[in-house]
């Protein structure tokens, strides 16, 4: 899967993109920091199961602290959006086009309210503004891919009496969009024209309800120790009920990973607190004890960890899966446990030998819960944090 980082340009993106990668990036508080799109690998965090199994683990990808397993996720962030992206201005082309192959958004919206709609320092800015004007960009960019093909794209579907949402699906792979997204989208919208009748407006509609279920959205409301931030939160909580509105401080989290990095604290990312170990100046230990109280205490942790994990766990619903036996849980090289994988939902054991190895899928006798050491099928649905052993012929 990837993560897609977007937003207008200052919001942070870059900070988080560094904090949850800490990827050398380019950060600074002007427009177009970011040119082009920075790739790089973070971390969704998992209950390691080597605490169950007494031992302790040796990852090959990732890392584990504590029976914390942190899995690689790609991420995405891209040049910042501003309005009339969907036309072009800005980057907005650039920027666009690099979002195709995103599974979900982060959108990060300066919460504090102190950059303007281009991303200029000002003060008491609305943030609420900045969901609305990236959602109709979005959509917008959406509408503008299909409303070129659709009339003779519609027709020849209905012509040849081909499955509508598989078509769809079809014809607009490049977007990620998949046939149950088509599906959710019609029963919810119920139009009863034929789909090459459809007007603008209605194809329009049709785009950005298949945007929303093709690539979900999460808003991480960074700067949530500054200024207004606590009362644009909640303002827009209210506003917005139908998102996933979560307080972030990518600085913080940036500041703590780093710290964490050289061995001044111990710190487990997506806890609400850390231990200060090494030595400090009156200058670090101010900036510190700020992060403990205005943001850990405040907020329950920086929230970084906890959006990324929102966005993979609860909104694309994959499941993290350790290859594992009951009676040996070390690889050839001595390494325990030093896998875990994250598939897609409605995954199957037998999806899971596929994707371990063509020849294990092929060759599928049955997997074997490690812990129980029950037999389980090729149907068999796989669960969060499973631990199971691949038997083939």
């Amino acid at each position: 899967m990837l993560i897609g980082l977007v937003g207008k340009p200052s919001v942070g993106k870059s900070t988080f993109f560094k904090a949850a990668t800490l990827a050398e990036v380019e950060i600074a508080s002007y427009p177009f920091t970011t040119i082009k799109a920075n790739h790089g690998v973070g971390y969704v965090k998992v209950d390691c199961i080597d605490k169950e199994f007494k031992t302790k683990c040796n990852p090959n990808h990732g890392f584990c602290i504590n029976s914390h397993r942190f899995v690689p996720v790609d991420l995405m962030d891209v040049a910042g959006l501003v309005q009339g992206a969907s036309e072009g201005k800005g980057l907005g082309n650039k920027f666009l086009d690099d979002l195709r192959q995103a599974d979900i958004f982060i959108h990060i919206v300066d919460a504090s309210g102190t950059t303007d709609a281009g991303g200029k320092q000002t003060s008491g800015y609305d943030p609420c503004n900045d969901v609305i004007f990236l959602e109709d960009e979005l959509n917008k960019w959406f509408n503008n891919i299909m409303i070129k093909v659709w009339k003779s794209f519609a027709r020849k579907a209905e012509s040849e009496n081909i499955n509508f949402s598989e078509a769809v699906a079809k014809q607009f792979s490049g977007l990620k969009v998949k046939e149950d997204d088509v599906k959710q989208v019609l029963l919810k919208l119920n139009f009863t024209k034929k789909p090459s009748q459809w007007t603008a407006q209605e194809v329009m509609r049709f785009s950005s309800e298949l945007r929303k279920y093709s690539k979900p959205m999460i808003i991480a409301a960074n700067k949530c120790d500054i200024g207004d931030a606590s009362r644009n939160i909640k303002k827009m909580q209210d506003r917005f009920p139908d998102y996933m509105i979560y307080p972030c401080s990518a600085d913080s989290e940036l500041a703590l990973r780093e710290a964490s990095k050289v061995g001044i604290i111990d710190y487990v990312p997506g806890e609400d607190n850390f231990k200060i170990i090494g030595k400090v100046n009156d200058k670090q230990k101010a900036a510190l004890d700020k992060i403990q109280t205005a943001v850990m205490n405040a907020y329950g942790g920086t929230g970084v960890q906890e959006v990324l994990n929102m966005a993979v766990f609860e909104f694309l619903k994959y499941v993290a899966i350790f290859p594992a036996s009951s009676s040996k849980l070390a690889d050839s090289k001595g390494n325990i446990l030093p896998d875990c994988f994250l598939l897609p939902p409605g995954s199957t054991a037998l999806d899971f030998a596929y994707f371990l190895h063509t020849d294990f899928g092929k060759n599928f006798i049955r997997a074997i819960d490690a812990r129980t050491k029950k037999a389980l099928g090729k149907s068999y649905e796989l669960k969060n944090r499973d631990a199971l052993e691949i038997v083939t012929k």
